[in-house]
């Protein structure tokens, strides 16, 4: 019998750099349940890892993760049928009457190489209806644009070029380009899953008010202490539960909704029903990263779609694996984006008066949120810098009021009124009686 060998779920021509290194990669639980008590499966790309992560899968559906030891570039069936047993059982995944069409957005810039891997897997999805958008945003050279034109000439993929720098810029130019009934949006650091906009079409499936689907994020690779260290702190790598959310049916058990901080999910995988996204102004610039706030234009999207009286799920079918940031230096600077992005979110909650009134009633103070940001356990005691990493992002937070009012100062905004969907046109597209266009 041929052994099943594993492969891990992000490629890296590098090999792990500390002893606690953790393979990661993804297992079929029917697989295992049928094979020899006495097997083992290898796993590729193995060397110098002692324990590996995996992610298992009933089919389509999505039972958690296990931890197991690795001895000799294997793991044993009998060791991953006892960890797979103590997993709740899957949840069902809805199927939509009809698959939607998708306009697949990734923003990027000066990453060709990461780029190139993102785009490997999402030409790969299995999906009838869908096409890529690459908005190359302020890059210095044509490496983008000539990967595209080089590499992936099926016509698939097209290449939209937003000369201002800022995230949420990049995300309205690939919002306006879009032609798919829904905009799924992607980072450049990414692997996404085969069935990516199948898992996203399953979350819009939960309900005709669904105008926002958020999927899974795992880790893809725990190569080094920083990349374990950031898997600790996030939440929505571990969101396993479809949820439906909406103001009107408040979920008991976060007390801080909507301002609920990673429980919904985060930009490098979710997806909008476009002209619902067009209507709402598109993304907010004075957020993101490329701008002075450097982040928060997710928090800032999610919770807007939810005060517009419609529907946000998180659907952990659909999942895109990333690729965390692997020296103290990078993590450290996206600390800060987080940081500073989150202080002027909050910045925008306190000064909208519907919001803020909503944000005294639920949360106890802002702090009670910031505090869940806190650095939790080191996995080495001795690594003292990675502890102060949460302590500085937590301190920028405060130069995140005097960013936002930056940016506010520069002009920037929503969507111009000229550039969204009609209401008229918007009501159309929800009967399903056209997809209107905007240039």
């Amino acid at each position: 019998m041929n052994r099943q060998v594993l492969q891990p779920a992000m490629a890296s021509e590098q090999g792990p750099d500390w002893p606690g290194a953790v393979w990661v990669g993804e297992i079929d639980a029917a697989t295992i349940a049928a094979g020899d008590a006495a097997a083992s499966v290898l796993l590729a790309c193995s060397a110098g890892y002692s324990r590996a992560r995996l992610l298992v899968r009933d089919g389509a559906r999505i039972r958690g993760f296990i931890d197991v030891p690795i001895e000799q570039g294997k793991v044993g069936c009998d060791v991953m049928r006892d960890r797979i047993a103590d997993l709740a059982p899957a949840p069902d995944v809805w199927t939509p009457h009809a698959l939607p069409t998708f306009t697949v957005v990734v923003c990027t810039r000066d990453r060709p190489a990461m780029l190139r891997e993102a785009l490997r897997s999402i030409v790969k999805l299995d999906y009838p209806y869908f096409s890529v958008i690459v908005v190359d945003n302020a890059s210095a050279t044509s490496a983008t644009q000539d990967l595209v034109a080089h590499e992936f000439q099926s016509g698939l993929v097209t290449v939209v070029v937003e000369p201002v720098p800022g995230l949420s810029r990049a995300r309205n130019a690939g919002l306006r380009h879009a032609t798919g009934e829904f905009v799924a949006y992607t980072d450049d650091d990414v692997v996404v899953d085969r069935n990516w906009l199948r898992g996203l079409a399953a979350g819009f499936a939960r309900g005709d008010d669904v105008d926002c689907v958020c999927g899974l994020v795992p880790s893809g690779e725990l190569r080094t202490e920083v990349q374990f260290y950031f898997d600790g702190k996030v939440t929505w790598s571990r969101n396993l539960c479809p949820r439906k959310f909406s103001l009107a049916s408040p979920p008991i058990d976060l007390p801080t909704f909507p301002f609920s901080v990673g429980e919904f999910g985060t930009g490098a995988n979710f997806a909008l029903r476009r002209v619902r996204g067009l209507a709402l102004g598109g993304f907010d610039t004075a957020f993101g990263v490329g701008t002075r706030t450097g982040g928060g234009e997710d928090l800032d999207l999610f919770t807007r779609v939810l005060f517009s009286g419609r529907s946000l799920v998180v659907e952990p079918a659909a999942i895109v694996w990333h690729r965390h940031r692997d020296d103290l230096a990078a993590l450290r600077i996206q600390a800060r984006g987080y940081g500073i992005g989150l202080g002027a979110w909050l910045t925008k909650v306190a000064l909208n008066s519907r919001t803020a009134v909503l944000a005294v009633a639920r949360c106890r103070s802002a702090f009670s949120v910031l505090y869940a940001k806190a650095p939790q356990r080191i996995p080495d005691p001795g690594v003292q810098t990675l502890a102060g990493v949460g302590w500085y992002e937590i301190i920028c937070i405060a130069q995140g009021p005097w960013q936002y009012f930056r940016q506010r100062w520069a002009g920037e905004g929503v969507l111009p009124v000229a550039l969204r969907c009609s209401a008229h046109d918007t009501e159309l597209a929800m009967r399903g009686e056209g997809v209107p266009t905007v240039g």
